[in-house]
């Protein structure tokens, strides 16, 4: 007989606890290979593709879009053959790939999604009703491929619910979860949803209509558009920062036209461009050489301060998702043309949604061009558990006093928010003003060098 494989959740990595389910690849009796992503799903860093460590018959599936799944938690479960060269009952469909070599019947998970070759076609299916995902049976199920079909009641519906416990509420209430209408993506019940149909019910009344999906009623008529993903992740990291950190900012104005020029000047020979990002960038990992407090970040219990020997430079960037912080790795390692190659590589990974967990965590700094929104200045939210970050405005031609006369310049705004735990306002003035010297004059890098 068949094995039955439990594939749950693998640890993503970085500490994610679970992930949303965004979309199922496979269907409940169909043949999956060996590591074939089975699920795409989106967790507080990314949206990934899992892959399946077992080759066989997909028997059951749990999770629905829309709903967490923890780390741990059962996703598939596999019929696979116990070993090479043993056949199946007859009464199990012959389609089934028996003689899976053994090497092939249980492997460790490689990574988040394996590319398989198509395999010519439509998708393999044994014995599947429909695409319901079933709860888990206790064996795999047998399919008789010639026997007749039986007279039975038909199997109920699977309603797409955005978790359990809207599930459990509306058992709770007696709420028939199939005669509502979902206001989330695609009729996705929500939470608000159920809490309606019981509002109804204790007056007597229909329940109320839902408004377009995508959003639910507030309660002056207002929509409120659900927090999840992504932006559930960055609302909770943004509201411990702002919680924890004791932040203040300080900033000047400065003048970018020798930089300006320089930049002019390197994409004038021969070989890759130089961006006003990576020149930044180059003057940052500068900067915390000489003020190395300010790469750091405080303990969890907040009795010490890790001071990183790694600048892991993060910057801000526009994705597919919304605004991403993805992370140049050892940063101070890396030429001016170096850190410009990554810098650009990490920011089409953000817009195409490729980057991957890793891309995304583990910053000791974070550089932020807001500049390219059209604005001069902000005080940024620190990227928690980060101790700094530069924020640099637009770069803008203004009336500016040059040399003792009053002359039309490149000037950009420099602000720099600090968590004034891990120093004082004379080491984060020191910072800043030193950044803004070597905008102003971009060869007194050399010194540095």
């Amino acid at each position: 007989m068949p094995v039955v494989r439990e594939f749950t959740l693998p640890d993503l990595g970085e500490g994610l606890t679970g992930a949303e389910v965004v979309r199922w690849m496979v269907e409940v009796g169909e043949v999956i290979a060996v590591d074939q992503p089975v699920v795409e799903v989106e967790t507080a860093k990314a949206v990934v593709e899992v892959p399946c460590p077992y080759g066989g018959v997909v028997t059951a599936r749990y999770g629905e879009p829309g709903e967490e799944v923890a780390v741990g938690a059962a996703l598939v479960t596999v019929a696979v053959s116990p070993a090479e060269g043993v056949s199946f009952p007859s009464e199990f469909p012959s389609e089934f790939p028996a003689a899976l070599p053994a090497a092939e019947v249980e492997r460790p998970l490689v990574g988040y999604g394996v590319a398989e070759p198509d395999r010519g076609g439509r998708r393999r299916r044994v014995g599947a009703p429909g695409g319901a995902a079933p709860a888990a049976p206790a064996a795999p199920p047998v399919a008789r491929v010639a026997a007749p079909p039986v007279a039975a009641a038909a199997a109920p519906a699977v309603v797409p619910v955005i978790s359990p416990l809207v599930r459990r509420s509306a058992r709770e209430h007696g709420i028939d979860l199939a005669a509502l209408t979902g206001s989330g993506p695609d009729g996705l019940i929500m939470r608000a949803d159920v809490e309606r149909a019981v509002a109804a019910l204790a007056v007597g009344a229909a329940p109320a209509p839902v408004p377009a999906a995508g959003g639910v009623s507030g309660p002056t008529g207002a929509e409120v558009v659900p927090l999840r993903g992504l932006r559930r992740a960055v609302a909770e990291k943004l509201t411990r920062s702002h919680r924890e950190i004791p932040a203040a900012t300080c900033w000047v104005d400065a003048d970018a036209t020798e930089l300006m020029a320089l930049r002019r000047q390197l994409n004038a020979t021969p070989g890759p461009k130089v961006s006003v990002l990576a020149l930044l960038a180059r003057i940052c990992t500068v900067a915390l050489a000489r003020f190395p407090e300010l790469n750091s970040s405080v303990t969890e219990d907040g009795s010490g301060i890790l001071r990183h020997s790694a600048v892991h430079l993060g910057f801000a960037a526009q994705g597919e998702r919304g605004l991403v912080v993805p992370v140049v790795r050892d940063a101070q390692r890396l030429s001016t043309e170096q850190v410009g190659a990554e810098l650009g590589r990490l920011t089409e990974s953000a817009r195409t949604g490729a980057l991957t967990p890793a891309e995304l965590t583990g910053g000791t700094f974070t550089l932020n061009n807001y500049g390219v929104f059209g604005v001069d200045g902000s005080t940024p939210i620190l990227n928690h558990p980060e101790a700094a970050m530069l924020g640099v405005g637009r770069i803008v031609a203004k009336p500016w006093v040059h040399q003792g006369a009053l002359a039309v310049r490149e000037v950009t705004q420099l602000s720099f928010t600090f968590d004034h735990r891990v120093c004082d306002g004379g080491t984060a003035g020191g910072f800043l003003r030193f950044v803004a010297d070597c905008v102003e004059q971009p060869g007194m890098l050399l010194r540095q060098l």
